[in-house]
């Protein structure tokens, strides 16, 4: 019994050691993660790293991880020489596999939502009164939630010199292609004179690029929301390093 009990005490105590082993080493991963997604990126603030599964050594002598999750609480993701601010970036990146002594690493899946502030989006509009038709100058001034999938769009008009009481709201329709949120009026509003159509849009239809994204995750819905648009995002076989 005595030679038993022995036996349990040092089965107890090297588990508890590879546990406590286990958990360094995965806590030092997690800041390395870290590290190398905001050297390889325009991350305002630091990531935060979580490394889901038990033990993690094994997970590392298997080449591959189940579960990372990332969670970014603002960067500055830039297209084209101009970037819009994202804010609370969480990305769950599933099948996380290693090559080139730990050189490289991809990701099999990697799906997460983000959000772009209304005033963040705003910027992507047109920023100087448009000529939409003579005497007619007209640029947005403001969107937050339309309700029902919507955003409200304000739009403030001169005619002839004088500034109209209130600015025009039109209901749009944001989607996403082509890596791009783009928001459409579902209809004109009304200036109190014939104008073109195109010219109108060229006012209330605007788009924002969204480039740079951690590991070239991709843009896939767009929905409205209170404080802003929450974008969901995807990808597969993506390249996190290397």
């Amino acid at each position: 019994m005595r030679a038993l009990r022995n036996l349990l005490i040092v089965v107890v105590v090297l588990g508890g050691l590879f546990v406590i082993a286990d958990r360094l080493a995965v806590n030092f991963a997690e800041g390395e993660v870290a590290d190398r997604l905001k050297a390889s990126g325009s991350m305002n603030t630091d990531p935060e790293v979580t490394i889901h599964g038990f033990p993690f050594l094994t997970q590392v002598v298997g080449s591959g991880l189940e579960d990372v999750e990332v969670s970014v609480k603002e960067f500055d993701a830039t297209t084209d020489g101009k970037s819009v601010r994202i804010a609370g970036l969480n990305a769950h990146l599933r099948g996380v596999e290693f090559s080139g002594g730990f050189s490289q690493a991809t990701a099999k899946i990697a799906e997460g939502t983000a959000r772009i502030g209304y005033a963040d989006l705003l910027k992507a509009a047109r920023p100087d009164p448009i000529d939409v038709a003579p005497g007619v100058t007209a640029k947005v001034v403001g969107l937050s939630d339309g309700g029902n999938g919507k955003i409200k769009v304000e739009i403030e008009a001169e005619v002839f010199g004088a500034t109209l009481p209130k600015p025009l709201e039109v209901l749009s329709t944001p989607t996403v292609q082509d890596g791009e949120v783009r928001v459409k009026a579902d209809a004109l509003p009304s200036l109190g004179i014939k104008v073109a159509e195109d010219k109108v849009r060229e006012i209330t239809d605007f788009q924002q690029k969204v480039g740079g994204l951690p590991g070239g995750i991709e843009l896939s819905k767009v929905t409205p929301a209170k404080d802003g648009v929450e974008i969901s995002v995807e990808g597969s076989s993506v390249r996190l390093a290397g």
